[in-house]
């Protein structure tokens, strides 16, 4: 109850303070939509918790990384314990995670980036090939499949006739250049990003380097028919410095694991992780008549993974193919519309991963060798009601299958043996309600569901784990969104309750090798609030424009019957979550072309076991940043700009290792940092 009163008083207080405020209603800003799946509407009517990161969030933040960037949106947390090794959550914990993306599905336009192993690698991307994204918070299995988070929608730009060079440095050797060429013909259009990124990194052991290229086209090959292709080659390699105690940290937070009397430290054994990858996609989008329309999209990658470690040697080698296809059907009448969508995705990955001892940082004799191989399909129907354009109602489900086989060669032999998980059944019934052109109310139930990973399944121990359970969960929620009739301000609010079942959990060995249980399950009781608001358009002084925005996160999340050996944790903090995050900014455009950029991001403390016996102290952390944009020189312009993170030099731990063996938890963060660039646009 007090939750609830603490969310409506808030969007309440929020609401009064847009109507009372005098804001220019001839300067129509316009309307924010998101795209969905091939489901395009606007973001007011939306039945999901749905957050819009537009190209005027990411081109204020820093172009080296994501994370300030995800972490303005409510109910996301996006660490990065060393330039290049990102973790993501999405209302949820990061103890799937000790590093990139678990429970969450992730597509770059139309194509599927996690793979049906369940690892998504979200940090090959340079963020210069991100136009906009989409952020699609609680579960979403119904029509994207296995997820428990929620499913993230990455667009790319849209094509146009341009060319775009862009330079970046800054403190601690960071260096980061992009070039994109656009060109627009009749019917065909096509774009080439290319990349290039490293730093020398905050700590010792932290270098990080990127290649990127990235190519997309599209033929309107007749008046009904659109083809795509999408392709990406990444080489990224970054180093791992490892966790610390709390007392090396203090002694010298730049300082890689140090060495102990029994095992190396991450320098000697050159800790790192190289990934090469390449993706590839393409898609048919046909409109058979004014009903009917049909898309199908095939996607292919493959992935040369290698991880010096402390203790082995890992290569891994990753391939993976699948296919998604739906027919829709829409029709339209004066008082009712309504689409239906029926279709199926599915994919095959196959990981052959070889472990060896690690001879500082060479591979050398061999510890273990299997091979696996994931199976993951769903078949999906989706249902969309929209009567009198005020009330939007939503139908769906996904029946999901999921498998594995694996076979083992070294240092036993095991012939293929096949782990095949129950069908499961996702449900999601939404709905929204127009109470006025400016606000909305809106409901949903849905369900969802997890299998463990590969990474998961055979993990860094070696051993190949057939005892991990599928996560899922119901998710109960009601949300609001305002807007003014001008588009000058806007606020979104979720309240939800989320019960997850065997919810999965990271464990280390005293070596540090990791292994996975199911840790009974939570309860997930969170608020989600977010605002913007243009306080100033098109003034009649120098200032042309001033906005400003705000987000908080209440997440009161606690396990639930969980009891591991003697131990019980149940009621105990769900590991890795703060309990409250604020984040504002404020944005200055000048008519002059100079801008202004600042925010604030207030993280309470994080409880970094699950005995909640040690906790990540609360931070604040401060960025700015300014520049003109715009400036014409010739016939190209050029955007000069300048930025500084953690202004105010606060020391605190990012990325922490949770339940670390040794009590190895901490990864500093770096301090006060400068960049400064340009961009021309020819």
């Amino acid at each position: 109850m007090k939750l609830a009163f603490t969310f409506l008083f808030t969007i309440l207080s929020v609401s009064i303070y847009a109507q009372v405020s005098k804001l220019d209603s001839a300067a129509k800003l316009k309307e924010v939509v998101v795209k969905g799946y091939y489901n395009k509407q606007p973001i007011l009517r939306s039945v999901s918790a749905v957050s819009l990161i537009d190209s005027n969030l990411i081109r204020n933040q820093q172009s080296s990384s994501l994370v300030s960037t995800f972490n303005t949106v409510p109910g996301v947390r996006m660490e990065e314990r060393s330039p290049g090794s990102y973790r993501l959550s999405l209302r949820g914990s990061l103890l799937r995670s000790p590093f990139g993306i678990r429970n969450i599905k992730v597509y770059v336009d139309d194509f599927p980036l996690t793979d049906a192993g369940g690892n998504t690698y979200l940090n090959l991307i340079d963020v210069a090939s991100f136009s906009s994204i989409e952020i699609y918070k609680g579960p979403e299995a119904s029509v994207f499949g296995a997820n428990t988070g929620g499913a993230i929608i990455v667009n790319s730009p849209p094509m146009r006739n341009n060319i775009e060079l862009s330079l970046t440095g800054g403190s601690y050797g960071l260096f980061h250049q992009t070039a994109n060429v656009q060109h627009q013909f009749k019917n065909y259009n096509f774009s080439v990003t290319q990349g290039y990124q490293r730093s020398d990194g905050y700590r010792e052991n932290s270098r990080m380097e990127r290649k990127y290229f990235q190519t997309n086209q599209e033929w309107n090959y007749s008046p009904s028919g659109l083809l795509k292709a999408f392709i990406f080659y990444s080489d990224l390699s970054y180093q791992t410095p490892g966790g610390l105690t709390a007392g090396q940290l203090e002694q010298n937070p730049k300082q890689a694991r140090p060495a102990t009397p029994a095992i190396p430290g991450a320098i000697t054994q050159q800790a790192a992780i190289y990934n090469k990858t390449i993706f590839a996609g393409l898609s048919n989008t046909y409109q058979i008549d004014q009903h009917f329309k049909h898309v199908v999209a095939l996607f292919t990658s493959y992935t040369d993974f290698k991880n010096p470690f402390i203790t082995n040697y890992e290569k891994r080698y990753e391939s993976t193919l699948g296919l998604r296809t739906f027919l829709e059907y829409a029709k339209n009448t004066e008082h009712f519309k309504w689409n239906m969508q029926g279709g199926i995705e599915a994919a095959e990955t196959r990981t052959q991963v070889k472990n060896f001892d690690n001879n500082a940082g060479s591979p050398a004799a061999m510890q273990a060798y299997d091979d696996l191989k994931a199976n993951q399909s769903f078949a999906f129907l989706r249902l969309n009601f929209d009567i009198d354009s005020k009330i939007l109602v939503e139908l769906s489900s996904s029946l999901n299958f999921f498998n594995y086989k694996y076979e083992s060669f070294f240092p036993i032999i095991v012939t293929e043996k096949q782990r095949k998980f129950s069908t499961q059944l996702m449900p999601k019934l939404a709905v929204s309600y127009l109470l006025s052109p400016e606000f909305s109310l809106r409901s949903s139930v849905s369900k969802g569901y997890s299998p463990p990973t590969i990474a998961e399944v055979r993990s860094s121990d070696n051993n190949i784990n057939n005892n991990l359970q599928a996560e899922k969960g119901w998710n109960y929620e009601l949300g609001l969104r305002y807007k003014t009739k001008n588009n000058r301000f806007y606020a979104n609010g979720n309240i939800f309750n989320y019960q997850l079942k065997d919810a999965i959990v990271r464990r280390l060995n005293t070596n540090d090798t990791e292994y996975f249980i199911n840790a009974g399950g939570t309860n997930q009781k969170g608020i989600e609030i977010e605002a913007a608001i243009t306080i100033i358009k098109n003034d009649s002084g120098f200032l042309n424009e001033l906005r400003f925005r705000n987000s908080y996160t209440f997440s009161h999340y606690r396990f639930k019957d969980f009891i591991s050996g003697n131990a019980n944790y149940s009621g105990n903090k769900l590991t890795g979550v703060p309990e409250s995050v604020l984040v504002s900014s404020l944005e200055f455009n000048f008519k002059s072309g100079f801008y202004f950029f600042g925010q604030h991001n207030y993280t309470s403390p994080i409880s970094l076991n699950d005995l909640n016996t040690v906790f990540a102290n609360k931070y604040n952390l401060v960025e700015a940043k300014a520049g003109i944009r715009n400036l014409k020189i010739g016939n190209s312009r050029f955007d000069f700009f300048a930025g500084i993170n953690n202004l105010f030099n606060e020391n605190y731990s990012l990325g922490n290792d949770l339940n670390a063996a040794n009590n190895r938890y901490f990864n500093a963060a770096v301090t006060r940092n400068f960049y400064a660039g340009l961009s021309v646009k020819l």
